[in-house]
């Protein structure tokens, strides 16, 4: 059965009988994560877009581990360059790994890596819908609201969606949980919250906000790790 481990802010590992997936592992700098990146084991590292905390200890992890990072085709080339063996994607492709199937999803948000030189374009960011070992995780990455997501839920059955709601960058509680209803997914866990000031939100309102709408949600501490 797969298991879902939150290791703070929207990092998550997925493990699944063929592979250990990590997504957005921000780790170092992360004042939340417990886990450390010369520790953390990979089969495959999922990025949703190029803000650095979310990129994180990606491509570290992936030299260290020969992980296979799955990304947009800008940051996946990016990653490349580093020296990272990669698996370029773009929105609405999908591709069967030997652990499952991968498809990139749109998100409303950026994705630019700061450099000495200025920000760093690295196209779109996404959100990843996976399925493997009979269950599908939508990782929804860093977004807005979008009505879409109500195709998303009808087109695939999600059985854990992660979505954020820490605001400012991405939605709030009241837009995560309006994500809840569109996506339909049996169990909503929040991320994106907590890790800096200016993202503090209330996981307990997000999942009472779910139950008011007859939608299962749970909040993950950071470390804990719950079958799905």
């Amino acid at each position: 059965m797969p298991a879902l481990t939150f290791l703070g802010h929207a990092a998550f590992a997925l493990d699944l009988a063929k592979a250990r997936l990590l997504i957005d592992p921000f780790l170092t700098g992360n004042p939340l994560a417990r886990a450390k990146p010369e520790e953390t084991a990979a089969d495959y590292i999922l990025l949703t877009h190029g803000h650095p905390d979310h990129v994180g200890d990606g491509v570290a992890i992936a030299l260290r581990t020969g992980a296979t990072i799955v990304a947009p085709f800008e940051l996946a080339t990016w990653c490349q360059g580093q020296g990272a063996k990669a698996h370029p994607m773009h929105i609405g492709g999908a591709h069967d790994f030997p652990f499952g199937r991968v498809k990139l999803t749109i998100a409303v948000h950026g994705s630019g890596y700061p450099t000495e030189h200025g920000i760093l374009y690295m196209g779109n960011p996404c959100g990843f819908l996976i399925a493997a070992d009979g269950k599908t995780v939508y990782h929804a990455g860093d977004t807005g609201l979008f009505y879409d997501m109500k195709l998303i839920g009808e087109t695939n059955r999600i059985d854990v969606a992660l979505l954020p709601i820490g605001g400012n960058f991405t939605m709030d509680v009241p837009d995560a949980v309006r994500a809840a209803v569109l996506l339909g997914a049996g169990l909503s866990i929040p991320m994106h919250y907590g890790t800096f000031d200016v993202i503090d939100a209330d996981p307990a309102a997000f999942v009472e906000g779910a139950a008011a709408k007859g939608l299962r949600a749970m909040v993950l501490g950071v470390g804990e790790r719950a079958e799905i």
